[in-house]
């Protein structure tokens, strides 16, 4: 009459072991996103650890916009077109007192863009302000309207897209503490996405509670082994 209790006690062990690689099999989350890129000074861009509203850029640097979904900066898709301050300011002369700042702004593809919008074409932009502008409002000069949310995350240029702002896309749906959906944390003064995104393996919570069904498994074999 003993013995099944060993035997419930190595299911439960079995069942316990297998249920942790399915813990990790959820996909990681995305976050659809304007992402902001600086002009590295030769053809390639590099993602900019500040906001646009932080960054205060000199005269002849190129600034790069990105409509994607990514989960990070390691995997966020880059403009498509290269920083080329010569080409896209070519048409505009400088001028005493002011700045000008190449802006490339890629509202992406179609797999990225919202349900029911379509974006629009890629395009360049020089933006002729004063010496002590930001790049959000060297964008705003050439690219309004432009939208933000309460944390001055960047979410709309010249209106694309019409709704939404660093929502999550793909995995398992985040909310926060209020109930409501989690959105891409800003870097410090909106428009890029911080790198603290987690992936999908089993989370600290599911490790313990494993560890303690082994554990309590484990004795309960060795108490049905010594009654016989």
């Amino acid at each position: 009459m003993r013995r099944p209790l060993g035997t419930a006690a190595l299911l439960l062990l079995i069942g316990a072991v297998l249920a942790v690689p399915g813990a990790g099999t959820a996909q990681a989350a995305g976050y659809r996103y304007w992402s902001f890129w600086e002009g590295d000074g030769g053809k390639d861009w590099t993602y900019a650890t500040q906001g646009p509203s932080v960054i205060r850029p000199d005269d002849g640097a190129v600034q790069g916009f990105r409509f994607s979904v990514s989960a990070d900066s390691q995997d966020s898709a880059r403009p498509r077109r290269a920083p080329d301050f010569g080409t896209v300011c070519a048409a505009t002369p400088a001028k005493d007192g002011l700045k000008r700042i190449a802006l490339v702004i890629d509202p992406g593809t179609a797999a990225d863009a919202p349900d029911g919008e379509k974006p629009p074409a890629p395009r360049t932009a020089c933006a002729v302000v004063a010496p002590e502008a930001s790049t959000a409002e060297a964008l705003a000069s050439v690219a309004k309207p432009l939208r933000y949310d309460s944390s001055a995350m960047l979410c709309a240029i010249s209106g694309y897209p019409r709704s939404g702002c660093g929502e999550q896309v793909g995995g398992e749906p985040d909310t926060a503490e209020s109930g409501e959906p989690a959105t891409a944390p800003a870097a410090d003064g909106g428009g890029n996405a911080s790198e603290d995104s987690t992936g999908g393996g089993p989370s600290a919570g599911v490790l313990t509670g494993v560890g303690a069904v082994l554990v309590l498994g484990a004795a309960a074999v060795l108490r049905a082994r010594r009654r016989r």
